[in-house]
C-alpha cells in the first residue's frame, strides 16, 4: 500500500456518505465537522450524484477523524456506525438492481446464501466502481470482510480501530438480507493501527 498515493470514491458514494451523515447529526453538525476538516467547499454543496472518481480517500478519512474529534472517540464511532446504516439504505436504493440484489431469485435464496452472495456482490460494486479494494474469505463459520485500500482509515493513525461506518453499513446490509435479523459484526484488524489490511469478521449466525 502506497500512503502517498491519491485514490477516489465516485462522487455518488461520497454524496451518501455525506447524505448519511447529515441524517444523523443534522445540517449543523455536518457543517461542522466539514469546517473542522478544511472542506467549507462541501457545505451545503454535497458532491453531484455522478459516477466520477472525485471524492479523494483523504477526504474522507480526514472527514471521520474530524467527526471523532467534534464528538469525541465513542461518540463519533456510534455516529459513524449509524451513518454507515443510513448509507446502505441510500446505497441500496443506487445500486441494489444493477448488483443483483432486488431480483426475486436472489431474494428466496438460503439465507446462507444470500450472505455470501450479497457479500460478494457489494464487494464487486466497491473494486469495480471505487478506488477501494475488497475481498471476502470465510474462516471458522465467519465471513471476512477484507479490506485492502481502505477509504475510512487512509493516512490515519490510531489504537483502535476505526471503520465504524464500514461495520454500520455491512449491519444494516446483513438486516436487509436476513429480513430483520441481527448479526455479529466486528472490526478485528485495521490499517490505522499498524495492520495490514482492515479486517471485518461477520459471524453468519443470527444474534436474534
Amino acid at each position: 500500500m502506497n500512503p502517498s498515493a491519491t485514490y477516489y470514491y465516485p462522487n455518488r458514494m461520497g454524496r451518501i456518505v455525506l447524505d448519511s451523515l447529515q441524517e444523523v447529526i443534522g445540517q449543523n453538525g455536518i457543517n461542522a465537522v466539514l469546517n473542522l476538516a478544511g472542506r467549507q467547499d462541501l457545505m451545503d454543496n454535497f458532491p453531484p450524484s455522478d459516477s466520477n472518481l472525485a471524492f479523494s480517500f483523504d477526504s474522507l478519512s480526514w472527514i471521520m477523524a474530524q467527526l471523532e474529534q467534534a464528538y469525541g472517540p465513542r461518540g463519533g464511532r456510534g455516529i459513524s456506525m449509524r451513518a454507515g446504516r443510513v448509507a446502505f439504505k441510500y446505497g441500496i436504493r443506487e445500486y441494489g438492481q444493477q448488483i443483483g440484489l432486488m431480483e426475486t431469485a436472489f431474494r428466496l435464496l438460503p439465507l446462507s446464501s444470500k450472505i455470501r452472495m450479497g457479500g460478494q456482490a457489494l464487494a464487486d460494486l466497491f473494486n469495480h466502481q471505487t478506488d477501494q479494494r475488497v475481498s471476502i474469505q470465510e474462516q471458522d463459520g465467519k465471513l471476512l470482510w477484507i479490506i485492502e485500500r481502505c477509504p475510512l482509515c487512509w493516512g490515519r493513525h490510531a489504537e483502535e480501530p476505526v471503520c465504524h461506518l464500514a461495520v454500520g453499513l455491512l449491519q444494516e446490509s446483513l438486516y436487509w438480507l436476513s429480513g430483520g435479523k441481527i448479526f455479529s459484526v466486528t472490526e478485528t484488524l485495521c490499517v490505522a493501527k499498524g495492520d495490514l489490511n482492515c479486517t471485518i469478521e461477520i459471524d453468519q449466525t443470527p444474534l436474534a
